[in-house]
């Protein structure tokens, strides 16, 4: 039997979300059912919401940066109880049989991972996402939130943490390797975060120095200005990784010309339009210009558990429900330190 839980949604690309409901699946054997306390508003929600990725399917309700307590579970279930702190992040289903998916990495599935909102799922409706007040997900995509980790402040660690964990891992972030970050906002504080616990020298590429003090407060050893003429030529050939977290259309040459011999660069930001890049700035001396996605169930399991170790978490503002559109101007704006979480009780009244 079908629940209804309530919701904020997007009725058209130009409306701004209104209080609706969207309808939740009974739970099935191998499912979970979550009573959501907290959701984190992603910049990717506004690109989808506002269809300028195009495809997306109306009415809409966004967010995949969930955190919540289980309230069912299926006969079949044998990970989660009634009761524990769970997490859903960017990806509800997949194959769960081709090479990605067996090797762990279920967010490169070969037939399409299935987002956790604007997508199909495997019984033909569209998901609706976080911005609402339950949720039913299958066992295998639901993580568990370690206790010292608080329910809010985790919430944006189900994407923005763990889109920047999992590439700081893969290019193996650590001691004696310096790191930049382009852009210090929801997923760029994290990637400080992350890559000074990890060990590396951690250096942040900004638009300006507004935001230096916290910077160096969350890791970095260095803070640059992008818009002083001087930086550039600062940091000429001085990373061996740089991580680009920002949504904007960058000169990707004038960065890659910041990377060591066999540095790479790493675009995890979505900007709306293409991206040019000479072929030369990468061929001389041996760069690389790379991308990465969120990560697998396994390695964001393992990412909640490295920040509640090293006792990291995302800084956030919380707002209400009714104040999302705001929220959406103001993220657009850069306007946030560092990320905006929705308190869903806001929906129950």
């Amino acid at each position: 039997m079908t629940t209804t839980a309530v919701a904020y949604a997007a009725p058209s690309a130009k409306a701004p979300l209104e209080k609706t409901t969207v309808s939740r699946r009974a739970v099935g054997p191998h499912d979970v059912a979550i009573d959501i306390a907290f959701a984190g508003i992603c910049h990717s929600d506004i690109h989808t919401v506002r269809d300028e990725w195009g495809e997306a399917h109306y009415p809409l309700t966004p967010g995949h940066e969930i955190s919540g307590v289980v309230t069912a579970v299926g006969g079949s279930v044998a990970s989660f109880a009634v009761g524990d702190r769970v997490g859903v992040g960017v990806m509800v289903d997949s194959c769960r049989q081709c090479d990605a998916c067996a090797d762990g990495e279920e967010q490169y599935c070969e037939q399409g991972m299935v987002g956790t909102y604007n997508d199909r799922g495997r019984d033909g409706d569209i998901t609706q996402g976080g911005y609402s007040t339950a949720i039913v997900v299958d066992e295998n995509y639901v993580l568990r939130i370690p206790d010292n980790l608080d329910l809010d402040v985790a919430a944006p660690l189900l994407c923005a943490g763990i889109t920047v964990y999992s590439p700081l891992k893969h290019w193996g972030a650590g001691t004696g390797k310096r790191v930049a970050v382009i852009g210090l906002g929801g997923l760029g504080h994290m990637a400080v975060k992350f890559a000074a616990a990890m060990g590396a020298e951690v250096t942040v590429l900004s638009q300006s120095l507004s935001k230096k003090q916290d910077g160096l407060r969350m890791g970095a050893t260095h803070y640059y200005a992008t818009s002083d003429p001087e930086t550039f030529p600062a940091c000429h050939r001085s990373f061996d990784l740089i991580i680009n977290t920002v949504s904007a259309n960058l000169n990707l040459d004038t960065y890659l010309k910041l990377l060591a011999r066999n540095g790479t660069l790493v675009e995890v930001g979505l900007p709306e339009h293409p991206m040019d890049v000479k072929a030369g700035s990468l061929i001389n001396p041996r760069v690389s210009l790379a991308g990465s996605m969120i990560g697998g169930i396994a390695e964001t399991q393992e990412m909640l558990d490295f920040a509640a170790q090293h006792g990291l978490a995302s800084e956030i503002e919380t707002i209400d429900a009714e104040q999302i559109n705001e929220a959406y101007d103001r993220v657009v704006a850069s306007d946030v330190r560092f990320r905006f979480v929705i308190d869903i009780d806001s929906l129950r009244n």
